[in-house]
């Protein structure tokens, strides 16, 4: 059997389970499947882009996911002008001040000899600028915070489309990594990868407590959309009418229209940074990362610059993550970071790019498919498994009681089979690298 048609077999079987989910459960559950798996499927090639192509032990995915949805309220939101009035010139000149603090002190340290001198400059500067940055931005941000709290209590966005947001959310994310990539990539890969971890916590924590930025735990909710609102298309006569034309009733109709707008969004979205990616592979630019990845010492050897190179490749990739955080905060309409778990937005992605395939930005969209579905519906499979298994057991069984309440951690034993299974059978992932 070719490679191309056993990978059209792999992409046609999820494809298979895909609409068997929706013949079961529904059109909208299918689709929303298929709109996630899509976001999914972006997460990975960035993911893949970085490990794939380079070799970088990334773990701290999580972190730039959140800071794509960061971006999408940023920019859609509108302002809370009541926010800016009380206190938003004090926050902007508070940040200005703890930018001007860090960039002085780097230029004492770059342009002052080495030296008790230079230390103690150093060390006058940050502690000073710390306790200026703070008398300003406190008062500030307490001021924002405490304008209709239960409503808005933060600064709000600029009120712009929200798919600005999308590329908006790839460049936080890339800036993020640059800063990251610039301390962070000389570390070892295990190193490298407690690094990234802690600083997407750090980024979580932020989000979480600073409530004039994006609510805190409190949420942004009411994002605007990019598609139609379903009640508009109901109470539109022409709508409506067609609907009727197809003998479906307008809420389901206006339900499954809103989805597919949202696929052809991210489709389109998916093929172009798959494009790229593909390109990118097969580029002279692409056989030197994976020169670089399989032996960094004799692409140095070489001439090659290691360390730029993988600061290249680690902020390309966070920054198809960070378009992928934004879609998936439009999607869902809401930020909400108490959501932002490891083991969602970091572990499931990598169990992506290793069961599709490293390095194969193919094998990372299926991967991106097949796992989100396995996530989606492993649960109610668990449940309804349970139920004939237990069916035969007395009401009050303790056993049965057990294995019903166990159905729940099915998503968690169904990841780790999949994962041990494709590792002991197909070691290099369902769609290897060539």
């Amino acid at each position: 059997m070719s490679d191309g048609l056993r990978n059209s077999l792999l992409f046609g079987a999820v494809a298979l389970l895909i609409v068997g989910a929706g013949v079961i459960q529904g059109a909208n559950t299918a689709l929303l499947i298929v709109n996630m798996g899509l976001i999914s499927a972006i997460m990975a090639i960035g993911v893949n882009l970085q490990w794939g192509f380079a070799g970088l032990f990334n773990i701290g995915v999580m972190g730039f996911v959140a800071l794509g949805g960061l971006a999408a309220v940023l920019i859609a939101m509108p302002p809370t002008t009541e926010a800016w009035a009380a206190g938003g010139l004090g926050v902007i000149v508070a940040l200005l001040l703890g930018a001007a603090t860090v960039v002085l002190a780097v230029l004492v340290r770059l342009r002052m000899p080495k030296g008790p001198l230079r230390l103690l400059a150093m060390l006058v500067i940050l502690i000073g600028g710390f306790f200026l940055y703070r008398s300003v931005f406190d008062p500030a941000t307490s001021a924002v915070e405490a304008v209709n709290p239960a409503g808005t209590g933060y600064l709000g966005g600029l009120g712009l489309p929200v798919i600005i947001g999308w590329p908006v959310g790839g460049l936080l994310a890339a800036g993020a990594a640059w800063l990251v990539g610039k301390t962070a990539l000389g570390l070892r890969s295990d190193y490298l990868a407690i690094a990234t971890l802690g600083i997407a916590e750090i980024t979580i924590s932020v989000l979480k407590n600073e409530d004039w930025l994006a609510r805190g735990v409190k949420n942004v909710v009411g994002l605007p959309r990019p598609v139609p609102y379903e009640v508009d298309l109901q109470a539109s006569e022409g709508f409506v009418q067609a609907a009727a034309d197809f003998g479906m009733d307008p809420v389901i109709a206006s339900a499954l229209v809103v989805k597919l707008a949202y696929a052809a969004l991210f489709t389109a979205v998916l093929v172009v940074v798959l494009v790229g990616a593909q390109l990118a592979l097969k580029s002279p630019w692409g056989r030197m990362m994976r020169a670089i990845r399989d032996n960094e010492t004799a692409a140095e050897a070489m001439g090659k610059d290691v360390t730029r190179r993988h600061l290249q490749i680690f902020v390309l990739g966070s920054a198809v993550v960070g378009v992928a955080g934004a879609m998936m905060t439009t999607l869902d309409a809401q930020l909400t970071p108490g959501t932002y778990q490891p083991l969602r937005f970091t572990f499931l992605i990598w169990v992506m790019v290793i069961v599709g395939g490293s390095g194969n930005n193919f094998g990372s969209v299926l991967g991106g498919f097949l796992i989100w579905f396995l996530w989606v519906e492993v649960e109610p499979m668990g449940h309804v498994l349970m139920s004939l298994v237990t069916s035969g057991m007395a009401d009050d069984s303790a056993i049965k009681a057990n294995l019903l309440d166990s159905a729940a951690h099915m998503r968690m034993l169904t990841m780790g089979l999949v994962l041990l299974l494709v590792l002991r059978f197909f070691p290099r992932g369902l769609i290897p690298e060539k």
